[in-house]
């Protein structure tokens, strides 16, 4: 085949999906793989399984500006529980603690949600993928390791967060929205506003909205995406 007549290089793609309930970002990347025929797939940012909401894949070429998407600023909304707490600081776990909630006011949540905004240094929640010691902290955390018993301990790293907006009106559940940089922990501000009131918090739902400027509204559902990738491969491929 001469020079003239090669295939154009695939330019890649661009993804928007809108991650299901108990999904991993790699399950999603994964399941689009195989079912579209992408040579090459990667994420722009995980979301843990239970966690809903935008996350953005990269095809072919694509893939080379993962780095700029996951740099870029995220919004979460979402529902933090006071008076109780999990090693995980969501569902994952069980409760291990409780607290009474009775004297906490409106707005006293305000105030540490206040607090927790701007450039804040924060701590990773044992319960995440952070490296130490070159293994995971979450598999630290599965084998029953604290955070006292990890040699160097886990280090702060300087976030910022632009928006902690909260509603008490459910209390002590308390919907949020946050607007924050990359490598934010969604998880450690809700630990963090648990300890600012003397008492704990839970994370009970948490959705990414937005990551720069997509939105998960313009997001498609895996089967949609797969349903609308189909008729474009070719023939002996189509599953």
């Amino acid at each position: 085949m001469s020079q003239q007549n090669l295939p154009a290089p695939d330019p890649g793609q661009v993804i928007l999906i809108d991650k299901p309930l108990t999904w991993t970002s790699f399950d999603v990347a994964n399941k689009l793989k195989y079912a579209c025929k992408f040579k090459k797939i990667g994420h722009a940012g995980t979301l843990d399984p239970l966690a809903t909401g935008l996350l953005i894949l990269c095809t072919g070429k694509m893939t080379k500006q993962i780095d700029q998407y996951q740099a870029q600023e995220k919004e979460y909304t979402g529902t933090l529980v006071l008076g109780k707490t999990t090693p995980s600081v969501d569902l994952e776990t069980e409760f291990d603690a409780e607290f009474d909630t009775s004297a906490i006011t409106a707005e006293q949540v305000v105030a540490a949600a206040r607090q927790l905004t701007g450039e804040i240094l924060q701590v990773p929640p044992i319960y995440s993928a952070v490296r130490v010691n070159g293994e995971r902290l979450y598999e630290k955390a599965r084998r029953g390791e604290t955070t006292d018993q990890i040699d160097g301990g886990i280090k702060s790293r300087q976030v910022i967060v632009g928006a902690f907006d909260v509603n008490t009106d459910r209390f002590p559940e308390v919907d949020f929205r946050i607007v924050c940089s990359k490598g934010t922990y969604i998880r450690s501000l809700v630990r963090d506003l648990g300890l600012l009131l003397n008492n704990g918090a839970y994370m009970s739902a948490l959705r990414r909205t937005r990551i720069g400027n997509f939105r998960v509204d313009d997001a498609d559902t895996i089967d949609s995406f797969i349903a609308k990738c189909r008729p474009q491969l070719p023939a002996s491929t189509t599953l």
